[in-house]
């Protein structure tokens, strides 16, 4: 990979990580700042279908950034699974546009972290994945498979729910919503991500080839 890819691959893991690190400390924050242990707040944080998305994107881009060749940083850089991540960032910020972000409004430190999570880390990683990820065997009947991590993290968001009794985003609450409409949410979001990922796929089979160099 060229070294200015490399570099490019490290900044945006260096923004993700940080970015990251400031949502953590500011999730602890607020369970204490509401009478919950630290611990409630680091449950909390993880979730988020966005910040487990941006932990995946950070760790893409540090295996890209990095010349390691460790099992977990060759799978990292394999073109499926950086275009499954780019994906899934992508639905990070949509949904949180279209969505989400009208039912609040962070302020200070949390608005920078808003920002980072859901919209400068998509940008970041598609860039990545655009100037680097060589994606032309990418192929239609990969997305079913790209379908196990958003529905892996729907049942994981369910089981916590049902447990804890507080679930990461409106549109899956079963609480409020019950399970058919939960359900039915989920399959829009699903039938999102396919077209994203359509999109994705169709993109990777006529760009450019990466570079060697």
């Amino acid at each position: 990979m060229p070294t200015p890819v490399r570099r490019f691959a490290a900044a945006a893991a260096l923004i993700g990580w940080a970015a990251l690190a400031l949502q953590l400390v500011l999730s602890i924050g607020l369970a204490t700042a509401g009478g919950r242990p630290a611990g409630w707040g680091v449950f909390m944080y993880l979730g988020y279908f966005t910040i487990l998305t941006n932990l995946l994107a950070a760790l893409a881009l540090t295996a890209a950034a990095t010349v390691a060749q460790g099992a977990l940083w060759r799978f990292f850089r394999r073109p499926g699974v950086a275009s499954a991540i780019g994906a899934n960032i992508a639905v990070v910020g949509l949904v949180y546009f279209f969505v989400l972000r009208h039912i609040w409004n962070p302020l200070g430190l949390l608005w920078l972290a808003d920002v980072q999570l859901h919209y400068l880390m998509p940008v970041l990683f598609l860039v990545y994945w655009w100037i680097a990820v060589p994606a032309h065997g990418l192929r239609g009947g990969d997305i079913p498979h790209w379908w196990t991590y958003p529905l892996g993290y729907l049942v994981y968001a369910l089981v916590r729910g049902a447990i804890a009794g507080v679930y990461p985003y409106p549109f899956i609450d079963v609480g409020a919503l019950g399970y058919g409409r939960t359900a039915l949410n989920a399959v829009g979001v699903l039938i999102g991500f396919s077209l994203v990922a359509a999109l994705l796929v169709a993109i990777g089979r006529k760009k450019p080839t990466p570079k060697k160099v």
